[in-house]
């Protein structure tokens, strides 16, 4: 009889210290993950950008190229897979530069494993494209499914973050959205309005500022949204 579960969720694990790479291997696998594992970051790009895998579990300290830009690199190829990051470094700082490089995720050293599961369950849950038609606004439109916004004949890619932040405000345009609404819908609630902030600043970047005129607007201490303004 063929064989009717589903497909493991393949996860690519980008680390260097072999410990921590074992373990999470190890519990990983004995979870029904299917685990691919490179020890620094040229290598963990070229197979990242292969496309295989559901989940990208992402050190920052790498040799060869560090996990920032590793992450920069794949989402400017145009490449939307979820990415975990895994740091030691736990300031604010350090958690926005990583989402604004295109993490969608942000997990500090030393962490448990079942936390980190959870995390990766999230993503995966996150990362299933809507089934709905999305409603254009102005000219702009977004396709969950590619990761891909489009505007005056132009295809833009786009993070997952920033693409649900897009559907957020398309859904509503041109009426407000709540800062709680799109921490909601791109976060489940897992984040902060400064967070929020710096994943704006880079969808406006992506969707404004090529283009004569701005559809993305602050409504100051409410939320944002699309809007035609004079």
């Amino acid at each position: 009889m063929p064989d009717s579960r589903p497909p493991a969720t393949r996860i690519l694990l980008i680390e260097d210290q072999h410990d921590i790479a074992a373990s999470i291997w190890d519990f990983l696998e004995r979870r029904g993950y299917a685990m691919d594992h490179c020890a620094d970051g040229a290598s963990g790009l070229a197979r990242a950008l292969r496309g295989e895998a559901d989940v990208i579990v992402l050190d920052l300290g790498l040799p060869r190229l560090d996990g920032l830009a590793l992450c920069r690199r794949l989402r400017e190829a145009g490449h939307g897979v979820p990415v975990l990051m895994l740091t030691a470094r736990d300031t604010l700082d350090d958690k926005l530069r990583g989402f604004a490089e295109g993490a969608d995720d942000y997990l500090v050293k030393p962490f448990a494993m079942p936390e980190l599961e959870a995390r990766i369950r999230a993503l995966r849950r996150r990362a299933q494209p809507l089934p709905e038609a999305l409603p254009a606004f102005a000219g702009l439109s977004y396709d969950p499914r590619s990761l891909t916004a489009q505007r005056e004949g132009r295809r833009i890619p786009l993070t997952r973050l920033q693409g649900a932040l897009l559907q957020a405000l398309l859904r509503e345009a041109p009426r407000i959205v709540s800062h709680a609404a799109l921490i909601e819908s791109a976060w489940r609630g897992g984040a902060d309005v400064a967070a929020l902030q710096t994943q704006v600043y880079e969808l406006r970047n992506a969707i404004d500022k090529p283009f004569a005129r701005p559809l993305l607007h602050a409504v100051r201490g409410v939320g944002y949204r699309l809007a035609e303004l004079e």
